[in-house]
């Protein structure tokens, strides 16, 4: 190895200690189901139809708020949303089986809830037509800000909201069909 390859490498490595050491990339992750997994039936519109449990680690330094946006790219119509949070607490690290169900503006955290493609609040779970699997993603997103929005707002408010606050962002996908 040339003097210079190693001056290199051991310049970036010192730059990377000083930076924070290890990257640690934010994961979210569900005990329900693993990353293109089918969800189960319990989560659907053909079970109990309450959210399932997710959580998440690795949000950088400067999370302020986290937004969680949950929809089915594959619907007949175009992407339908299921679930949004937003204004979720910096500390916060999960959110419990159920917790989103209620049709509940806001959650007694402080987050909000916004308006889904059900016309209401809260979880909706899958309930594809019968036939093909569709992906229902959960996008988290760590934010350098706490939104300035009402519980009850639209998708497009929530991500207009969030855009140049982005820190980092983590999904899990899973699968269902009828």
């Amino acid at each position: 190895m040339s003097f210079k390859l190693r001056y290199i490498i051991v310049f970036f490595g010192a730059v990377f200690c000083l930076a924070g050491g290890v990257a640690m990339a934010m994961e979210i992750k569900s005990p329900a189901f693993t990353d293109n997994a089918e969800v189960p039936r319990k989560y659907t519109c053909q079970g109990e139809d309450i959210s399932p449990p997710l959580s998440w680690s690795g949000a950088p330094t400067g999370t302020k708020s986290f937004c969680l946006i949950n929809d089915d790219p594959d619907a007949p119509a175009g992407t339908w949303l299921h679930w949004t949070v937003f204004n979720m607490p910096a500390d916060k690290k999960e959110l419990s089986e159920a917790e989103g169900t209620p049709a509940k503006k806001q959650l007694p955290d402080n987050s909000k809830q916004g308006m889904t493609d059900f016309g209401r609040v809260g979880y909706g779970g899958p309930c594809p037509p019968p036939g093909k699997y569709h992906r229902y993603f959960f996008k988290l997103y760590a934010l350098d800000t706490v939104l300035d929005l009402p519980a009850g707002a639209a998708k497009e408010e929530i991500e207009q909201a969030m855009a140049g606050h982005i820190l980092a962002q983590a999904q899990i996908i899973g699968r269902y069909r009828r």
